[in-house]
């Protein structure tokens, strides 16, 4: 094969369609070992990972109904490390294909086990480095519930920034971001990784749809719809490894899901705008009120004040006059009884009744001056 196009060249459809039926025929590592042999006596060097990616896992997608036990895997194993001379590169492309099956069946700690302990897998020698290896388990880091979020994100960024990453990497990474267990920053992540994947292919509708869902996890509805929208102008009708109806439903469910988050969020925004309508309305009322009742107490204390010093004032009159009133009844007993006995002469009963008045007066003004001392308005 001189080309790895799958629309055109019609070798590369013919062998596809072929080993599409054996797989369909035999899901099993046998299978993969014969066309991973195949693939290398007949799939030129150039377009080898790319013939490889797209056979090893788009045939495991069509035949994810059928994983195999681990002795099935050991026994095949035992296979291709006896009779196959290229034995690396075959249990690579077998451990692709069963890895592929549980990557389509989201089993995530399968894979996990199995990328990492099994002989299949180990089998694969350097090929284990390869990105599209290691996007496979930060597929099954990100969706176990054992590992942790930041191993995850470690080993999607080694295959993310790998000079040799192919559209088949990123599809995996994405996948595995969407798949993951939900944690801070995780819609963020999955729309500037799928934003990064469009620009580099704008005509792949799995990566418009990545990149939808991750708009929609942050609420960037507007955006998310103009996405899903293109995803389904690209969905190809046909497809041989893809269910073209199975993709437009769920395409077509993620739509009607933000369509749904634009117009709660729309309810939401008009919902908030009328508490603050109605919060803004209940605190110019309070305000109102704290004047009113503010002034009323004002005019209250006032008024307590006004009282209290006409209260003071009267009091103060009453203990002048009661001074005022003795001073008198004093100078007027006193005044009589001068008048009325002893021998003094005219001049010296004046002079007594004068001096006698003067000191009431005096005692008067003593008492009614020392009264408006102590009870005088002070601040």
């Amino acid at each position: 094969m001189t080309s790895a196009d799958f629309a055109t060249d019609p070798h590369l459809i013919c062998a596809d369609r072929y080993w599409r039926l054996r797989f369909l025929d035999r899901p099993t590592i046998q299978t993969a070992a014969a066309c991973s042999t195949w693939l290398v006596g007949h799939v030129i060097r150039d377009h080898h990972t790319e013939v490889l990616e797209k056979w090893s896992l788009g045939y495991a997608f069509i035949t994810k109904d059928s994983v195999e036990s681990s002795l099935e895997l050991s026994r095949a194993v035992e296979e291709i490390v006896e009779h196959d001379s290229s034995a690396g590169e075959t249990a690579y492309f077998a451990t692709l294909y069963h890895a592929g099956k549980l990557r389509s069946n989201f089993w995530f700690d399968e894979l996990h086990q199995f990328l990492d302990a099994s002989l299949l897998a180990l089998a694969a020698g350097v090929h284990r480095q390869a990105p599209l290896f290691t996007a496979l388990r930060s597929f099954a880091a990100f969706g176990s519930r054992v590992l942790t979020t930041e191993h995850a994100i470690g080993l999607l960024d080694q295959a993310w920034s790998s000079s040799e990453r192919t559209r088949h990497v990123v599809d995996i990474c994405l996948n595995g971001i969407q798949a993951a267990v939900p944690f801070d920053g995780h819609g963020q992540l999955l729309r500037e990784r799928a934003a990064e994947a469009v620009r580099d292919h704008p005509l792949d509708h799995i990566f418009h749809f990545r990149l939808a869902s991750g708009q929609h996890m942050v609420r960037d509805h507007d955006a998310a719809l103009d996405s899903i929208n293109t995803a389904l102008r690209h969905l190809p009708a046909l497809g041989s490894r893809g269910s073209h109806k199975l993709l437009q439903e769920q395409y077509l469910a993620k739509r009607d899901a933000i369509l749904e988050g634009r117009l709660r969020a729309e309810l939401d925004a008009e919902h908030a705008q009328q508490l603050a309508g109605q919060e803004e309305r209940h605190r110019r009322r309070w305000e109102q009120l704290e004047g009113e009742l503010r002034r009323r107490g004002e005019e209250q204390e006032k008024a307590r004040r006004e009282g209290q010093e006409a209260a003071r004032a009267n009091h103060v009159r009453a203990v002048e006059l009661v001074a005022v009133f003795t001073s008198a009844i004093a100078f007027a007993v006193g005044s009589l009884q001068v008048t009325l006995t002893g021998s003094y002469s005219l001049y010296d009963r004046l002079a007594l009744i004068a001096a006698w008045g003067v000191g009431h007066v005096i005692f008067a003004l003593l008492v009614v001056g020392g009264t408006w001392l102590i009870t005088r308005p002070r601040r």
